[in-house]
């Protein structure tokens, strides 16, 4: 049985998607399961022990090369060989768990003869499937897309993380934190203040001084974690009174899984990182919510703590606000109770 997992982004929905690859394996324990993702997230699989081929899509470099003209004759050979990939297997199931447009061409032109996605017609992708479950929005993403292996039937699809770190990723973050000054055994909190809406951000000066009673009073390390391409971990640092560490842009997402595993406990936005630490089971992994939902994207499973509002306008979905009330109105010793008492 050849089986198509599409699940091209984001970070965090690619991580919540793992409960159901591993439910799929069991399910179907001699299938070939191939997944299409987009570069960004696709180090989230390499070597994952339940996959047998990962397949990567360039889309957006793609699309930026054509649009601009920048070396349109490479990237033309690159869409090409990618469909090649694709299509040289024929697939008896494609699941869409992504349900956009960009997603369901690609379960289109795949050609696979059960093609199943949900129920939905957003950007038309419920056009493209040749059978279609309904999504229950009141449910946690991970129990969302796990209905789609119940619906398979699968006798009892329960959640069940991996993300294959391996040596690799262990030495190089020793290698890390070494040349930081910071013993990998020893207790060290790991902050992740970025987030790609503006929206989810909590203010600088509360991170900076939330670290700073961290590292006073509770004598702990503290190692702050991002993609880097902006200066807020910069500016953060710069307003702290006492010592810290970035890692800032020198890990690869599975090292970034692996040092959460190690943290006494992540602080987050809702982001990506966020999903990840709490899928290698950092508890606590404290995350501060804005404008989303808890229920339907917080940290999945027991032992972590989100912070939020019960605001009547939260949550409202919006990637811009004129008060950002929702995370303002989130004070530093809420955090620092929440977490150390």
């Amino acid at each position: 049985m050849n089986i198509l997992i599409v699940k091209l982004s984001a970070i965090g929905d690619v991580v919540h998607t793992l409960p159901s690859l591993r439910a799929l394996r069991k399910l179907y324990p001699d299938a070939h399961i191939s997944w299409v993702i987009e570069e960004a997230a696709a180090d989230l699989l390499a070597g994952h022990p339940d996959l047998n081929r990962v397949i990567v899509s360039s889309r957006k470099r793609w699309v930026d090369s054509l649009v601009h003209l920048r070396t349109p004759g490479r990237t033309m050979s690159e869409i090409s060989s990618f469909l090649k990939t694709l299509r040289d297997r024929r697939y008896d199931l494609v699941i869409d768990f992504h349900g956009l447009f960009k997603s369901a061409v690609i379960v289109l032109v795949s050609r696979g003869r059960r093609k199943l996605g949900y129920k939905s017609m957003q950007e038309l992708s419920g056009l493209f499937y040749s059978e279609k479950i309904p999504e229950d929005m009141a449910k946690h993403a991970v129990d969302r897309y796990l209905d789609f292996v119940r619906h398979l039937g699968a006798p009892s699809a329960e959640a069940e993380f991996i993300i294959p770190i391996d040596d690799e990723n262990r030495k190089r973050v020793h290698t890390l934190l070494s040349s930081k000054g910071i013993d990998p055994a020893e207790a060290f909190v790991a902050i992740n203040p970025v987030a790609y809406w503006d929206t989810k951000l909590w203010e600088n000066e509360k991170f900076a001084c939330l670290c700073d009673r961290i590292a006073s009073e509770m004598g702990m390390k503290l190692i702050f974690t991002g993609s880097g391409g902006d200066d807020t971990i910069a500016r953060i640092r710069a307003m702290m009174t006492t010592p810290s560490v970035s890692l800032e842009g020198e890990t690869s997402l599975r090292d970034l899984a692996y040092l959460y595993r190690i943290s006494r406990l992540v602080i987050t936005t809702d982001s990506g990182p966020m999903h990840i630490a709490a899928a290698v089971g950092t508890t606590p992994t404290v995350a501060l919510f804005g404008p989303t939902d808890p229920k339907r994207t917080g940290p999945y499973g027991a032992g972590h703590t989100v912070i939020r509002k019960d605001l009547p306008c939260s949550p409202c979905f919006r990637k811009e606000c004129d008060t950002m009330k929702c995370m303002r109105e989130i004070t530093v010793d809420e955090v620092f109770q929440a977490v150390f008492t």
